[in-house]
């Protein structure tokens, strides 16, 4: 058997996260604001069991000097099921079941399953996304531009800040941004999302097409 083309451990990073380049402006606010919209994002998280809706992923990556655009479906149910649908000529299902992950590759007929943990994938954005309810807890938090800035208050996988723009809709976060250590700029745009539809456990199960090569990842 073939092995497969990516390393698991990086496609994963790289595949999901997208950057795009903005202006920053030295404008900043004061940090009662800053506290308030914390406040908000973590109470809308309190009562959110699961979130779905459309993203698209901008991504420049330093060493490929390179813009990449990534479009699709996400779907969340929390604490920790989540499926990201891909589409467009590079189509993929990435599927994440309380600690397990597994990312099926439509095109190349083959899939890769591994175990799911904190330390390893806890930057990607499917992971942050979900655990954007405890801010306090595990970021420093001032804001700029109208934007959330959140300084991780421990290694977080190279991350520098993560920004956050708020929205004003039943969702509070309209897009977010990540900034890391080798100078990559990833964002993520949300729309269209809809709260509490009662997405169902087996909606998390992925039943792969007969013929797909499967590899095991142990860390």
């Amino acid at each position: 058997m073939n092995r497969p083309k990516i390393n698991f451990r990086y496609s994963v990073f790289f595949f999901l996260l997208s950057t795009v380049c903005c202006l920053l402006s030295t404008a900043s606010f004061c940090e009662a604001s800053a506290e308030e919209e914390v406040l908000k994002i973590q109470k809308a998280y309190e009562n959110i069991k699961d979130i779905s809706g459309d993203f698209v992923q901008k991504s420049y990556i330093k060493d490929l000097k390179r813009t990449d655009t990534f479009k699709g479906q996400f779907f969340i149910k929390r604490p920790m099921k989540m499926k990201w649908s891909y589409k467009g000529e590079n189509s993929q299902e990435v599927l994440i079941s309380n600690e397990e992950i597994t990312i099926y590759q439509k095109k190349e007929k083959q899939a890769f399953k591994g175990r799911f943990d904190r330390e390893t994938y806890g930057q990607a954005p499917i992971a942050l996304l979900s655990g954007f309810g405890k801010i306090q807890e595990e970021f420093t938090v001032s804001e700029k531009n109208g934007k959330l800035i959140l300084k991780p208050q421990k290694p977080m996988g190279g991350i520098l800040t993560i920004e956050i723009e708020p929205s004003e809709g039943e969702f509070p976060i309209k897009s977010f941004t990540i900034n890391d250590s080798l100078s990559n700029r990833i964002e993520m745009s949300l729309k269209d999302i809809k709260v509490n539809t009662g997405l169902e456990d087996k909606f998390f199960e992925l039943s792969l097409p007969k013929g797909v090569n499967i590899f095991e990842h142990t860390p």
